[in-house]
């Protein structure tokens, strides 16, 4: 094979690879860094926190919040297709059905044991339907819709790409992350540039008599011979 051959095989090679990645969209020319800790669901500002929840149930708490933040971006992220925010949630919840229904079994237990009996049956309801209700309010965002939106579009689909049975892994990562992004910032091309400064020429402060009467600066007054 010759060298333009095997060139043109290389080419070839590399563009079925680059087609077989998931493209992702960009709505920065430099991205914000959102980046942040794992996290274990108790965290306040992360998850609304469960008091005295078990590890078990900590971890159905940072799954069921990390739905909640993505279905709301397939809501409000819809003016960017290319985010593909609905289609990775739609996918999430099929692939992850099973790991999604334990955990919501999970936390109406979890209401249901830590609500006294005294409160009345549907106080336990009740209080689920409150939970349920804040921790999408959380995910409600105006200013800093776009750094949300791309960020939901990458951390849902790396949930997607999680095998069954292991979004929990995706939401210890990435759910900090997904709050950083509610936090409006600007495109960190504009941020890292430094201010634009104008240098300050100093003009010499010539008597009236050096101009003659179209305004212009006779000669002798620039050579200093005034």
């Amino acid at each position: 094979m010759g060298y333009r051959s095997r060139g043109c095989a290389v080419a070839v090679a590399l563009a079925s690879l680059c087609s077989a990645l998931p493209a992702q969209a960009q709505l920065f020319w430099k991205s914000p860094d959102y980046k942040g800790a794992p996290v274990v669901g108790n965290e306040p500002g992360v998850v609304i926190p469960l008091p005295g929840a078990t590890a078990a149930e900590m971890d159905a708490n940072l799954v069921w919040t990390l739905r909640a933040g993505l279905n709301v971006a397939a809501l409000q992220c819809q003016f960017a297709p290319a985010l593909m925010t609905v289609t990775n949630y739609n996918d999430l919840l099929t692939h992850h059905s099973k790991e999604l229904n334990t955990d919501y079994k999970m936390l109406q237990a979890y209401f249901a044991r830590v609500t006294p009996k005294s409160a009345g049956k549907n106080a336990a309801a009740a209080a689920f339907d409150r939970y349920t209700t804040s921790t999408y309010n959380s995910f409600s965002t105006l200013n800093a819709q776009i750094g949300f939106c791309q960020t939901a579009s990458r951390v849902g689909l790396a949930a997607l790409m999680e095998p069954k049975g292991k979004l929990i892994v995706t939401a210890r990562d990435r759910l900090r992350e997904l709050r950083n992004s509610l936090v409006p910032v600007g495109d960190y091309l504009w941020q890292k540039q430094p201010a634009l400064t104008l240098a300050q020429s100093q003009v010499p402060d010539f008597p009236p008599d050096c101009y003659n009467h179209k305004g212009e600066l006779k000669k002798r007054c620039l050579r200093g011979d005034e």
